[in-house]
């Protein structure tokens, strides 16, 4: 379960094709805007922000996972009555980050990708927060044992989307 560092030409960059790059995001969108109506549990689950984490560390550019954090965020917004922004300013700050780390350590293994996980759902709860109640001036509260309890959730279904989307990953 260790995070270890590793040098930039130990690192593999991953690609992915065209059809995997949009449709799986828009999956992740249409799930997650959707199955909380019947199954009012699952939006304790964010599966955009899991599909940009996945994305981002794979790809291990900064500039692509701030684009497929800006795209899938605010698409996002756009099938939400929030505001236009929060979820892309949100998703955006996570991709850039979490692609930046990824070109940084290896994050292959179960262990380093929850603690991740956990991690960035956390960074991106505190961005939502900040946006919505000190930029948009919006009554919002902030529940840290809220926000754990769900990141740990997010990082447990995040560790084996993770698995289940490297069959898709093509070397670059």
């Amino acid at each position: 379960m260790p995070i270890t560092y590793t040098s930039g030409e130990q690192i593999e960059v991953y690609r992915f094709s065209v059809p995997v790059t949009i449709m799986v995001p828009l999956l992740a969108l249409i799930l997650q805007a959707f199955v909380p109506l019947r199954l009012p549990f699952f939006s304790i689950f964010d599966l955009p922000l899991l599909v940009t984490i996945f994305f981002a560390m794979a790809r291990r550019s900064p500039i692509a996972g701030l684009l497929t954090g800006a795209v899938i965020g605010l698409v996002q917004d756009c099938l939400t009555a929030g505001p236009i922004g929060v979820y892309g300013i949100s998703k955006t700050v996570v991709g850039f980050a979490a692609s930046s780390l990824g070109a940084k350590i290896d994050a292959e293994n179960a262990g380093a990708r929850f603690l991740l996980t956990l991690g960035f759902y956390l960074l991106h709860g505190i961005v939502y927060f900040g946006v919505t109640r000190w930029l948009l001036s919006l009554s919002q509260s902030f529940s840290w044992s809220r926000e754990i309890l769900a990141g740990l959730a997010n990082a447990a279904l995040g560790v084996g989307l993770y698995f289940a989307l490297d069959k898709l990953k093509q070397r670059a």
